[in-house]
């Protein structure tokens, strides 16, 4: 029998009654990946449901059309605060979290033969900045602010979506692609295979300050040798995944979601390597601007992770941002001797 068999499913929350929605990306790219993996694990009727990214799947929880959805680090703050691409529908106080997944480094992909060698070569070269409410083009914009550039910096700024970005750079219509995303990932690799493209470094004064200024930016490496041998690590900076979930939508499932996952992390984990450096601590302190939902809370304070008065599910996010770091000294233990450390 399924987890989540005989829980009640506001209607209001899902497609279709009966049935887990969750917002995902691109085919092409480890949120989708993520959402299959939480469906595989409830073992009940489920949906990943591909998306246009983080800003569209943000504004489907706040519209109820799905029960849960993946969202950069850096959009759920901004969803929160209804700041940057959420100014016009204003502050979200009905966003939770349940926990954060893998980082997502930003990723910049250059044709070998472009003479692209750091980001201030872009200018005036076509790019693909991603599909409009994808992470990647908010992070993209986000960078570009902070550089004092605008997408007319650019010759043309392409709008494809991820899971089309590679061949759009191999057939030489553009110079360079953006992704922010967890890596191994299919896109990079068939970009790299089918036309040696090449991963560079991201950094500079502008990275500096958004590492240094803002609570969901940090400094991120792609190991080396992931997509060919003789691949270098490669310095940027990035995000994480989080999942989100309306405070409308029932305890009981955003619960048994939460324990689906924690009860037996390893084999979680061991659905892409993306995942390979998760911990308790991360999942549930990094990443997380607004409250935690009431059903995720309470299973963490069943495990002893976080303490009653650590953390409530009415905690505004200023609260949260302003607690950040009393809250992940308080709630992150050691791991678990139960974590069925073997599977």
């Amino acid at each position: 029998m399924g987890l989540l068999a005989g829980l009640p499913i506001p209607g209001s929350l899902v497609a279709d009654e009966g049935r887990i929605i969750i917002g995902t990306a691109s085919p092409a790219g480890v949120y989708h990946v993520t959402g299959r993996t939480l469906c595989r694990l409830l073992e009940s009727p489920c949906t990943a449901q591909t998306s246009d990214g983080s800003a569209a799947n943000l504004q489907a929880i706040r519209q109820g059309e799905v029960t849960i959805a993946l969202a950069q680090s850096d959009l759920q703050h901004y969803a929160v605060s209804g700041i940057e691409g959420f100014s016009d529908a204003g502050p979200d106080d009905s966003l939770r979290s349940l926990f954060s997944v893998h980082g997502e480094p930003f990723t910049l992909v250059v044709r070998r033969d472009s003479g692209i060698r750091e980001f201030d070569d872009l200018r005036q070269r076509a790019v693909n900045v991603g599909n409009p409410g994808s992470g990647q083009r908010g992070t993209m914009m986000t960078l570009l602010e902070a550089k004092g550039w605008t997408l007319d910096d650019f010759s043309l700024a392409n709008d494809l979506p991820a899971d089309q970005q590679s061949l759009e750079l191999c057939h030489g219509n553009v110079d360079a692609m953006v992704y922010t995303v967890g890596h191994p990932n299919a896109s990079i690799e068939q970009a790299i295979r089918l036309c040696d493209a090449a991963i560079i470094d991201v950094g500079g004064e502008a990275v500096d300050r958004l590492v240094e200024e803002t609570p969901y930016f940090t400094r991120a490496t792609i190991p080396a040798s992931i997509y060919t041998p003789d691949q270098p690590a490669v310095e940027t900076f990035g995000v994480r995944a989080t999942l989100v979930a309306s405070a409308a939508t029932d305890p009981e499932i955003i619960h048994t979601i939460v324990t689906a996952v924690f009860d037996d992390l390893d084999h979680f984990k061991s659905y892409h390597p993306a995942y390979g450096e998760l911990t308790v601590e991360s999942m549930i302190t990094e990443g997380l601007s607004a409250p935690l939902h009431e059903g995720a809370l309470r299973y963490y304070r069943e495990r002893g992770w976080i303490e009653a008065d650590d953390a409530t599910e009415e905690e505004t996010s200023d609260e949260r941002d302003d607690e950040h770091e009393e809250t992940a000294e308080s709630a992150a233990p050691d791991e678990p001797d139960d974590m069925n450390e073997d599977t």
